[in-house]
């Protein structure tokens, strides 16, 4: 049931993100923050720690919806870049301290196949000739949630959008159910 909670909010989110004008993302970032806000009271009867803790990560991200992008960026206040956001929500949310940068998040954690995928999990992408080159975290239904680049904000996307699927990398699962900080 929690799943299919998740698939509908990442759906209705992203569906909806993606039609609004860029001149609208302000507002529609706060509507969506709301919307995730009402659906996380249900999703929090996870009995799973680490499922807990995937949840409130998720719930996080999902609040910095709008945040710009900016290059080297890891705080809400100044903006983040792809592997700055990741870092950050991580760090803030459960606790580990990943690398920053893209390629080194993928060397320190597990590798996992793209159909184990679950929320909360990162996937890489291949946006700038080389692989790793960009990381968002996996938030259900094929959905995923990044810092894009300059000139754009945090916002989900469809993974199996022609763009994205073309520049798949793979999969990583960073443990949550460890009380360790370290990678």
């Amino acid at each position: 049931m929690r799943l299919l909670i998740i698939s509908f909010l990442w759906f209705a989110l992203s569906s909806a993100a993606q039609a609004a004008p860029q001149d609208e993302d302000v507002t529609k970032s706060a509507a969506d923050k709301s919307m995730v806000s009402h659906l996380t009271d249900q999703l929090y009867g996870a009995k799973d720690k680490a499922s807990d803790k995937a949840t409130g990560l998720i719930t996080q991200a999902m609040g910095l919806l709008g945040v710009p992008y900016k290059r080297g960026g890891s705080s809400e206040a100044s903006g983040f870049d792809c592997s700055g956001f990741v870092r950050h929500l991580y760090e803030k949310s459960v606790g580990r301290l990943l690398p920053h940068r893209a390629e080194e998040q993928a060397r320190s954690t597990e590798v996992i196949d793209r159909s184990e995928l679950q929320p909360g999990d990162l996937v890489f992408f291949n946006t700038m000739k080389r692989t790793f080159s960009h990381v968002g975290i996996y938030l259900g239904d094929g959905k995923f949630i990044h810092s894009p680049r300059t000139g754009k904000s945090v916002k989900v996307e469809d993974m199996r959008s022609a763009y994205w699927q073309q520049r798949f990398n793979g999969a990583r699962r960073v443990p949550l159910d460890t009380e360790s900080g370290k990678p």
